[in-house]
């Protein structure tokens, strides 16, 4: 691309490209496109970009294109990569001047200078570092700053490479600036401190600016510089200087009204010098143990005493709570149990801790934790009373809540309790003490610090077992909280369902458990509407743990019924996810017995779901519950396939933007409509046609995808591989060429499982897939799990249909070019070689059944091969058959008939529709069907015959003594 011509013309593409018209943009964009491959398109570009007279919109759009090329031709294996001269030149027109005007563009070029140093600095751009040094010396204010961003860009992007000579060139680099920054750091803040206190409002900020982004580039120097930064004298002493600084940037903020634009750019910086502290940490625990003490005392001091009164602000509390719950919990600071194996740095830190957290010091941060931090605030009880379904929601967990003061301060509670549970036990016990009876509901403040205590009971539940009677608790205070009707109390009624919940896996009787589903009634018609969401999750929790469906049934249909009416009234979707989960856990509990009681849910399910067309979540959340839903139907459930079968047509499809969210929920559906179905429908038949499309994704989900197509030849073999069967050998073929051991064996599986329910014709079917099965058998195929995969194959088609077996062993000795007989001999040979390979007991039997219906037979290749066929007869007899002690005779215990009823065993699940159709199919399998014991001796018999005496005796005489004494046993008495 010539320079001189071509500037015109890509500024003129370049205005075109950020026009709003779309028949302007479309082909600018193309044209664009077009052009990045181009020599001296990027240098057209810096030219246009670092023009300042030039229009904004477009300047913008040249760094963009100029940063994207980066990413994408900047390497020197990259296709189309630009040339090193067209390199160079970039790389010193790109720092010539520090004078962007305005900041966006400013950032992007930071950034894009950045990306370029993280692939040439130090070895192709080694002026970069010192560039930018002299650059943030200068005077002139735009310079400085956006030199120093630029600096702090470089800096950052730098410090993330992870490669070890990346991370030995980073901290080469920090030896030689860390001195420097530090000096720099340090004179922008004086300045700041200085300009702040004269009243210049406008230098301040300047400055303010400088301090931070400084700051910044000292936190990644430091976390990520030094392997043993505690060895660095100007390291600790900026980390000292740390505390110092905090200080003063927090009696700065006093004096600073909270209208002055300061306020938010000071609070950002206290905010990244805790997060230097707490990186530090994290990076470098043994590095921070000088720093254990004082540290404590900072954060100590400010969050739980008087000192931060007035100063500190939520996001700085959370910031100190998480720096001490960290040295607390942090790994290196616990000693070993035998205290002697400690290394003496971690001794040396848990004695600093030992000695900061006293009795006394452990009391006041439990006290302060539970009755000021725990508390609810005017602005959430506000929030309850003008939105109470808004405030459940955060309550659960929503995400600027997690961030925020009072979980931040239930997790500082839950490590230090767990840590020092000794020594603040009997502070919350007392603290239990306090609150003993009922409380005026005219009190608010009584009954705020009432909840926060018991908040504080549910949080320490594991620590407090054997500290607290909870029976006796429940019975003579709790029930009588949850019966107080006020509407104030209804505080107390959310935490107590919500502490009953912490207890229940902890310590309660199951006796007691009517008494609470009592409770649990009365509060689902609460009036208030956080008290019903609140007890509905701890009905979950309830369900959880130690569930006896007998003690449930009598509160079932009302229960089901109040969490249909809550799941209606709720409006938001995070709380009808949250009660969709609720029923569905019940319905999984009770299973069949939900069957009177869900008419009411199945008749509303399909309305939620087109109303939650535009919450893919929820609409997972439906997935999940007509799951359970199927389960508990069982057959019944065909009534809700006109609703039932496009949803999970269109969860499965992934030509439907929806399926990244609802495929693996809807494949879930798929197979339990299936299990339960007593007879696929022509449209059930026709959702299998999204399943080329599913094994073409080769995803986590292809397991779930074999169990559906195993699913549909087990419920309508014949109809289903009629239509299917030519598309699926083809898709399992491409499959087999680029899959696991695993997902091959699956794929094996499905073959072997249509030999079994279509013996006659799935041959024929699949007959693509049978010769590397064979193959894979005569080369000796080494995973075992394969291995005895093939030869469950190998077995059926011997067994059930020996005129495929015979065209088989024809076409492979075309292939080996030999005879069929030698086919047939290596088969054997290595089928009894690797019988060991086999270890299921139906697959023996079926080994030893197949092996057997090769005789009898005068073929000297089977006769070579007796000896082995009897070892493999012997080994399945000792699997399978069972002996009378009474009798003394043998039993084949894999007969089955149709008179033996299934063992019902307590709390199983009953049979799905699948199960009975997998019953019916056993009962005409060979493996369950016919006696080894008679099968061996009929077999035997009729090669007698054939051979007569003499050439039988002589037979026998190749199998070993020992193997013939244990067969004469098992044969005994026919």
């Amino acid at each position: 691309m010539d320079l001189n011509s071509a500037s015109g013309v890509v500024l003129q593409v370049l205005t075109q490209a950020s026009s709003q018209d779309s028949a302007v943009l479309k082909p600018a964009e193309e044209q664009l496109k077009q052009w990045e491959t181009q020599p001296g398109f990027y240098t057209v570009l810096l030219n246009i970009f670092t023009n300042h007279s030039l229009d904004v919109n477009v300047r913008w759009l040249a760094v963009l294109y100029f940063k994207n090329g980066i990413d994408r031709y900047w390497r020197r294996v990259a296709p189309h990569a630009l040339s090193e001269e067209e390199k160079a030149t970039l790389r010193a027109g790109l720092i010539t001047n520090f004078n962007e005007p305005v900041n966006q563009i400013a950032t992007q070029i930071a950034v894009l200078i950045a990306k370029v140093a993280r692939l040439d600095c130090p070895k192709q751009w080694p002026e970069l570092i010192p560039t930018l040094i002299e650059s943030v010396k200068i005077q002139d204010d735009l310079r400085q700053h956006r030199a120093l961003l630029t600096f702090y860009h470089v800096t950052k992007t730098l410090s993330s490479k992870r490669l070890a000579a990346d991370r030995k060139l980073f901290q080469d680099l920090a030896s030689e600036i860390y001195s420097f920054t530090c000096s720099l750091w340090n004179h922008h803040t004086d300045t700041f401190l200085q300009q702040i206190c004269s009243g210049g409002e406008t230098a301040a900020i300047n400055s303010l600016e400088r301090t931070l982004l400084s700051l910044k580039v000292l936190r990644k120097l430091t976390v990520h510089g030094f392997l043993e930064p505690h060895q660095n004298a100007d390291v600790t002493g900026f980390l000292l200087a740390v505390f110092v600084r905090l200080k003063q940037f927090l009696d700065c903020s006093r004096n600073i009204g909270a209208e002055n634009v300061c306020r938010e750019r000071l609070e950002k910086i206290i905010i990244l010098f805790t997060k230097v502290l707490l990186d530090f940490l994290d990076q470098h625990p043994i590095s921070f143990i000088p720093l254990i003490q004082r540290s404590l005392e900072f954060a100590v001091s400010y969050v739980f005493t008087e000192a931060g009164d007035g100063i500190v602000f939520e996001r700085f509390i959370v910031q100190c709570m998480s720096l001490i719950k960290m040295i607390v919990k942090e790994d290196s600071y616990i000693p070993s149990k035998n205290f002697e194996d400690s290394k003496p740095e971690t001794i040396n830190a848990h004695q600093i801790k030992l000695s900061f957290f006293t009795h006394q010091t452990l009391t006041e941060i439990c006290r302060r934790l539970v009755t000021h931090y725990f508390i609810l605030s005017d602005e959430e009880l506000a929030m309850w009373e003008e939105d109470p379904e808004g405030f459940a929601v955060e309550e659960t967990g929503g995400d600027s809540w997690k961030y925020s003061l009072r979980p931040c301060s239930e997790v500082l509670f839950i490590d230090i309790f767990h840590e020092y549970s000794e020594t603040l036990t009997p502070v919350l016990l007392n603290m239990v003490d306090t609150i003993k009876g009922p409380t005026c509901v005219e009190d608010l403040n009584t009954l705020r610090i009432k909840e926060t205590v018991y908040n504080a009971v549910g949080l320490a539940a594991y620590e407090l077992f054997d500290c607290i009677d909870f029976d006796e608790w429940f019975q003579s205070q709790l029930l009588g909280e949850l019966q107080v009707a006020h509407d104030r109390y209804k505080l107390l009624r959310r935490r107590v369902i919500w502490l009953i919940g912490q207890w229940i896996s902890v310590k309660f009787k199951a006796d007691l458990r009517p008494l609470l589903y009592e409770a649990i009634l009365s509060l689902l018609q609460d009036p208030d509407l956080v008290v019903r969401i609140e007890t509905a999750t701890t009905l979950k929790l309830i369900d959880d743990f130690e569930f006896r469906t007998e003690q449930f049934l009598p509160y079932l249909e009302t229960t089901f019924s109040l969490l249909f009416q809550l799941l209606q009234q709720v409006t938001e979707c995070d709380s009808k996810m949250q009660v969709l989960h609720v029923l569905s856990c019940v319905i999984e509990r009770v299973n069949m017995q939900i069957r009177p009681f869900v008419g009411c849910l199945v008749q509303y399910l399909p309305l939620l779901w087109k109303q939650s067309e535009e919450h893919n979540m929820l609409r997972c959340a439906i997935l999940s519950t007509l799951v359970h839903l199927i389960k508990g139907l069982g057959g019944s459930s065909e009534n809700l396939y006109p609703f039932l079968l496009p949803v999970i047509q269109l969860s499965t499809d992934v030509s439907q933007p929806p399926h990244v969210y609802l495929l693996e929920d809807g494949l879930e559906l798929w197979l339990v409509t299936l299990e339960n179905c007593s007879s696929v429908t022509p449209e059930l038949l026709r959702i299998f046609h999204n399943m080329a499309a599913l094994l073409e994704l080769s995803s986590e989900n292809l397991l779930i995808c074999f169990k559906i197509i195993n699913a549909y030849i087990f419920s309508s073999s014949s109809e289903f591989l009629q239509i299917y069967a030519a598309n699926l050998c083809q898709a399992f073929l491409e499959l087999l060429r680029d899959i696991t051991n695993e997902g091959q064996v699956q794929v094996l599986k499905v073959v072997e499982n249509v030999l079994k329910v279509n013996p006659a014709v799935g041959p024929q079917m699949f007959q693509a897939l049978l010769p590397p099965v064979f193959r894979g058998i005569i080369e000796g195929e080494k995973y075992p799990v394969v291995m005895s995969t093939y030869l469950g194959i190998l077995g059926r088609v011997l067994l059930q249909n020996q005129c495929c077996f015979s065209s088989l062993l024809y076409q492979l000795s075309q292939e080996y070019n030999c005879e069929p007989d030698q086919i047939l001999g290596n088969l054997i040979e290595m089928w009894v070689d690797r019988m060991d390979n086999i270890t299921q007991p139906e697959r023996r039997k079926l080994s030893a059944l197949a092996l057997l219906s090769l005789l009898p037979s005068a073929n000297s290749i089977i006769q070579d091969k007796f000896c082995g066929i009897i070892n493999v007869c012997v080994e399945s007899l000792h699997d399978v058959m069972t002996e009378d002690p009474e009798t003394s005779t043998y039993k084949d215990c894999m007969l089955m008939s149709h008179l033996e009823d299934p063992q019902v065993i307590e709390d199983e699940e009953p049979p799905t529709e699948q199960d009975k159709r997998k019953k019916m199919l056993a009962l005409k399998d060979p493996v369950h069907a016919v006696s080894l014991q008679q099968f061996v001796y009929e077999k035997l018999k009729a090669q007698q015959e054939l051979l007569g005496e003499e050439g039988f005796r002589s037979l026998m005489e190749t199998v070993d003594t020992e193997i013939v004494t244990q067969l004469q046993e098992f044969l005994k008495g026919f």
